[in-house]
């Protein structure tokens, strides 16, 4: 079965409770029969290339793929609201319920019905999974967090959101007739990554950005901005409404603490009798699952790496939507690939039982700045130390080693070795190989001059030819210490403890290789520099340097607790 055999239906209308209209395109396989329907809600614009693809492929093995455009976006009728909203003032709930019963009923459909999609669409499937459709027999969401504050540490995500609005103004200027501005999305991901993103990120206040430049989008961005630190989405309070089973992909290089959440939260809070069918795949890939081979930035994960997004999806849905023996009945709930061994391997839970958190202190003798600096990190505990002290001017911040389309990715982190205000933490050379798979988390003493400030972490994997990767990363706001609905400002001078969540990991440190851990106060434009002043940082152009001191001495022991894995 060739795809030019398959039967396209373009714009195929779906009338909501409320009686707007949204549109579909609907591929069905070449040979007219009965077959499960997998959906996909997207605000993305449901002729992109790679829904167009994928919905193909999963035709082509059997399957009727719908791709629609939600509320307010392509072809759809509708006020768009975006996923950053208050989830109760959307409609998204309501649309996906009524979407996945008018999909049971298409033609050729045997009603069953399945979700796929990534990001944001699958915003949407944990929207309609809390509806309870009838139809819907299982849900695959991938690369979509639990809480919106796990996705950003309640800091605003400069590049990122930025270059995302830029694109998703593309559609609200066509829907209108606006003729100025990019007029599809890859030539607004070109234009930001070429040029826009070099001005605008820099650009004080952020709230005074040019609405032009996003069109009807320009509203939601700066209303977000006032409340990015506001949790707003709450799946973690609609698992036990989910009543089918659920598999949730992420990667090691996605913000994964929260997707994480999504599983764990349907093992412990969802319908009993479901409990044990839901899975979790983590990968070593970052936010794009459309990349799921093995060559991430610098390193080659190897032949293990070679199944597809759909091959993924497509394993699930024959098991749940066609009762076909995939295996995955008898497998245990987590798959997930270790970096380093470069292989997949099976888990019964998460954190893994067998775990031993293992406190790693940093050492210096107050000259850790810079790779060449004298900071070290080990599993013996401090004495008498000298601390760490460095100025972070947020005119001059560390950047961040991204991929191009703004996300976290594998890259050699060697651009920034030469900084002063990054303080290097590493183990000597590893005489023998050791597991850390799991959540990290970074206890540090610190103080600063300022009434607010950031203190960033990242581990690093450092290999013996002085290849530095990352592996995860972190970051506290000063004001959010005791969580982001008790902002409080600092006392400049006071030495404060910091608890800081990296995102988890799942890597062996191969023997010769060092253990790192970066300490900063900046990571932009992965995150929003802090002006250090105290004021709302979206209306402030005031930027004041920072007098930061990490301690790490035996009152005042800073350090990194990794879960190490037993061999």
């Amino acid at each position: 079965m060739g795809a030019s055999s398959l039967r396209v239906e373009n714009n195929v209308e779906a009338t909501m409770r409320d009686g707007t209209v949204l549109r579909a395109d609907v591929y069905r396989p070449a040979k007219p029969g009965s077959y499960p329907v997998l959906l996909n809600r997207t605000p993305y614009i449901k002729t992109r290339d790679s829904y167009a693809e994928n919905a193909m492929e999963m035709a082509e093995r059997g399957y009727i793929a719908v791709v629609q455009d939600k509320r307010g976006r392509g072809e759809s009728d509708g006020e768009w609201t975006w996923q950053f909203l208050d989830r109760d003032e959307t409609t998204d709930g309501p649309d996906g319920y009524d979407t996945v019963e008018w999909a049971a009923r298409l033609p050729e459909s045997d009603g069953q019905v399945g979700t796929w999609g990534h990001s944001y669409p699958s915003w949407c499937i944990w929207m309609l999974a809390a509806e309870q459709p009838p139809s819907l027999k299982a849900i695959y969401p991938t690369g979509m967090n639990a809480l919106s504050t796990d996705l950003n540490f309640g800091i605003f995500e400069t590049s990122r959101r930025l270059q995302w609005s830029y694109r998703m103004a593309v559609d609200a200027r066509h829907r209108v007739g606006e003729a100025m501005g990019p007029k599809t999305e890859a030539q607004a991901e070109a234009e930001w990554a070429q040029d826009h993103r070099y001005k605008w990120i820099w650009f004080l206040p952020l709230i005074d950005l040019p609405d032009e430049l996003f069109h009807d989008v320009a509203p939601l961005l700066k209303k977000y901005m006032k409340e990015q630190e506001k949790e707003t989405w709450r799946f973690d309070t609609t698992h036990h409404q989910v009543n089918v089973p659920t598999a949730t992909i992420t990667g090691w290089y996605d913000r994964l603490v929260g997707t994480i959440k999504n599983f764990s939260g349907m093992v412990e809070n969802g319908p009993e009798h479901l409990r044990s069918q839901h899975r979790l795949v983590i990968g070593p890939w970052g936010h794009n699952v459309a990349n799921m081979g093995r060559h991430q930035g610098p390193l080659d994960f190897g032949d293990e790496l070679e199944s597809t997004f759909v091959d993924e999806l497509l394993r699930w849905y024959d098991y749940y939507l066609k009762g076909i023996d995939t295996s995955i009945a008898d497998e245990p709930p987590i798959k997930m690939f270790i970096m380093g061994d470069n292989t997949w391997r099976f888990e019964n839970e998460w954190p893994l039982a067998r775990t031993q958190f293992t406190e790693f202190f940093i050492h210096s003798g107050g000259s850790a700045n810079s790779v060449s600096g004298d900071g070290s990190l080990s599993t013996t505990g401090p004495s008498d130390e000298p601390p760490d002290k460095y100025d972070y001017d947020p005119r001059d911040p560390v950047m961040s080693l991204m991929a191009v389309d703004s996300q976290a990715a594998p890259r050699d982190q060697s651009f920034n070795d030469h900084r002063r205000d990054v303080l290097v933490y590493q183990t000597p050379p590893l005489s023998e190989d050791i597991e850390v798979t799991g959540p990290v988390v970074l206890k540090i003493w610190a103080a600063s001059s300022a009434p607010d400030t950031d203190f960033a972490a990242k581990l690093i994997d450092v290999h013996p030819d002085g290849l530095a990767v990352n592996l995860t990363y972190g970051i506290m706001r000063a004001r959010y210490r005791d969580g982001y609905d008790n902002p409080r400002l600092i006392e400049p001078g006071r030495p404060y403890e910091y608890t800081i969540n990296l995102n988890p990991t799942g890597i062996v440190f191969k023997k010769g290789h060092r253990i790192r851990l970066d300490i900063a106060s900046s990571d932009f434009p992965n995150f929003d520099r802090n002006h250090n002043t105290g004021n709302d940082w979206w209306s402030d152009t005031e930027l004041r340097v920072a007098h930061q001191t990490i301690f790490h001495d035996a009152e005042r022991p800073s350090r990194l607790v990794l879960p190490v894995i037993p061999k």
